[in-house]
């Protein structure tokens, strides 16, 4: 399959694009700065350069077209204030399916956050606040678009850097705990197989089920 990946160059992006090229896929990594795009390459994908923040619709869908799926994983990141969350989370977001609708790629993994649903207490820093209200409003949005896109939304818990397990916990009442970015990755390209889990939104957290058991289980 040719797997578009908005957010080509992030953390689990990376990971996501050596596991999709090791079984013989073709991932596309959008990337907004050049210099990355041997970062993309080694990791065995294929850079495209496109700024989500700038790019019009019809622009983002030229670089979809011919794609099987498309996986947003991009996010403004750690040290971005409010402004790029809305930006990035949010509208970048919106943006990409936009584009896949526009472009004929049907199937669209959104990577969101674990509870982003849920309110946000009192007295949260005003960076943390944007960013959950603008993971909210993009899963919002997809939510809305079943007749246009085959969607799945996974939301992780917190994401470590450390080796993953292979052993999930995957479902719509998954409590907020660790996952390490190797395992979503893992998961992402499980879901890209599973179309039984297109409509869904997944919390996700590292627990006891192999990876592809889970995703089966979640799907069924």
């Amino acid at each position: 399959m040719r797997i578009v990946i908005a957010g080509g160059h992030g953390k689990i992006a990376l990971r996501l694009a050596g596991l999709l090229a090791d079984r013989g896929d073709e991932p596309v990594a959008l990337i907004r700065n050049p210099d990355h795009a041997q970062d993309v390459r080694d990791a065995g994908a294929e850079p495209v350069v496109v700024d989500l923040e700038k790019a019009t619709v019809t622009e983002l869908a030229e670089k979809l077209m011919n794609a099987d799926a498309v996986v947003f994983a991009a996010g403004a990141g750690p040290g971005s204030g409010a402004a790029r969350k809305e930006t990035v989370d949010r509208a970048a977001a919106v943006l990409t399916a936009d584009a896949a609708s526009l472009s004929g790629v049907r199937r669209l993994v959104q990577v969101s956050a674990i509870n982003v649903d849920e309110p946000v207490p009192e007295g949260t820093d005003e960076v943390w606040a944007a960013y959950v209200e603008a993971k909210r409003a993009a899963d919002a949005d997809l939510r809305e678009r079943h007749l246009e896109l085959d969607w799945t939304i996974l939301r992780p818990g917190r994401l470590t850097d450390d080796p993953g397990t292979g052993r999930v916990a995957l479902g719509e009442d998954v409590e907020r705990a660790e996952v390490t970015r190797d395992d979503v990755a893992a998961v992402v390209v499980a879901l890209l197989d599973e179309p039984g889990t297109v409509g869904r939104t997944l919390n996700l957290v590292n627990g006891e089920t192999p990876v592809a058991e889970a995703v089966r289980a979640a799907a069924s």
